[in-house]
């Protein structure tokens, strides 16, 4: 009997955080996520997990929300790629999410370009942490009626 292809993906990703309210506002409300746990874990902490929508198929990775405590963790928030883009964003709908996102006071340093690998643009987090909004060029765009 042939043992099973090993099967492995990126589960969770830690993003420090300022405050744990602030940033599950920002997460759900302006990019849409869902939040998928807010845990108390004793004294101030909490154990925070958003993620994009679980109905849309996401296969992606989880945000672990972590909230800053130490100096060296307080340096780090929003400089946690050194200045590069840090995460990055697909969509099938571009226009949707970028206007979704616009209109909740998300930051976009650039306007939408067109490139071979898809239709891109640079924002921030609530923090100052780069991403990418993405969609890939063989992604299918799909109609949206989201809220």
């Amino acid at each position: 009997m042939t043992p099973s292809p090993l099967t492995r993906h990126l589960a969770t990703v830690t993003l420090l955080v300022r405050e744990y309210d602030e940033a599950i506002r920002f997460f759900t409300q302006a990019l849409r996520f869902d939040l998928v746990e807010d845990t108390p874990r004793g004294p101030g902490k909490r154990w925070v997990v958003v993620a994009p929508s679980q109905s849309t198929g996401n296969a992606g990775a989880a945000l672990l929300l972590a909230k800053a405590v130490t100096d060296e963790q307080e340096a780090a928030v929003g400089k946690q790629a050194g200045g590069r883009v840090f995460l990055f964003l697909h969509t099938s709908d571009f226009a949707c999410d970028h206007a979704h996102m616009a209109s909740h006071g998300v930051r976009f340093l650039e306007e939408p370009r067109h490139e071979p690998h898809g239709t891109v643009a640079v924002f921030q987090d609530l923090c100052g942490n780069k991403w990418d909004l993405i969609q890939p060029a063989a992604m299918t765009a799909v109609t949206h009626t989201a809220p």
